[in-house]
């Protein structure tokens, strides 16, 4: 049977175009553990076109389909606009021994608002925010809803999914502090084992399967993810926890 030419010619370009068509994904904060974990997995599902990665100056990653984009001095307002489809948001603080991550751009908590509005102007329709807390002192009425103006601003920028992952963040030395303050942070760490289990860091590893997940499956709206569904989460099936959480 005879092939028409035409039709040859429209399946060698079909592929092309649905690569095309693969998202863009903007990622601030890809440093330290968590964000290097977010970064590989992301990655590493190849759903995503392009993961560009906010930095100071331009480094070299051996990831298939990580870009740098280069953010300079300026704040947030005045960065030149790159279109993506979706944006992840964490602040890691980097570990200083890397280079990788010595020259990426890292976000404090006053950027939230900033940063979110940068990536909604980016035509992102969807956005990912990891807020890790000093566990066991986040207040209950703050673990499943919005936490202060700066979420509700970001929540009101108009995505069509907004992700909110909150998780305890581990305890770690604090460079700078006096040897009383080191003396009274050593003696009130034994509070940490008042803390719930529930409410315990959870491994990066796992935190970046559930950030991906919830990017997979949420519907359309707002959704807090309080510290005990992240633990919760990481005990078992990742995933199914989180159509549970999505879908109760």
């Amino acid at each position: 049977m005879s092939v028409d030419p035409i039709q040859a010619l429209q399946a060698a370009v079909r592929p092309l175009r649905a690569a095309a068509a693969a998202p863009v994904m903007l990622v601030a904060g890809a440093t330290g553990t968590l964000g290097n974990e977010v970064l590989r997995r992301l990655a590493g599902t190849q759903r995503f076109a392009r993961l560009l990665v906010l930095a100071r100056e331009p480094f070299t990653d051996g990831l298939k389909g990580v870009v740098t984009l280069q953010t300079g001095g300026s704040p947030p307002a005045q960065w030149p606009l790159a279109a993506a489809d979706a944006g992840v948001i964490m602040f890691d603080p980097p570990r200083l021994f890397h280079d990788r991550e010595r020259a990426l751009w890292t976000p404090q908590p006053d950027d939230l608002v900033a940063v979110a509005a940068w990536m909604r102007r980016c035509g992102a329709s969807t956005l990912a925010v990891v807020l890790p807390h000093a566990q066991g002192r986040l207040p209950e009425a703050l673990k499943r809803g919005l936490a202060g103006l700066d979420e509700q601003a970001v929540a009101a920028l108009g995505f069509e999914r907004v992700i909110f992952v909150r998780s305890a963040q581990r305890p770690g030395a604090q460079p700078g502090l006096g040897l009383a303050e080191r003396i009274a942070r050593w003696m009130l760490s034994v509070f940490r084992y008042m803390v719930p289990s529930s409410e315990q860091p959870v491994r990066a590893v796992k935190v970046a399967q559930f950030l991906d997940a919830a990017l997979q499956t949420a519907p359309p709206g707002v959704h807090v993810a309080a510290p005990e569904v992240v633990w919760l989460a990481a005990q078992g099936d990742v995933r199914d926890a989180v159509v549970r959480w999505l879908r109760p």
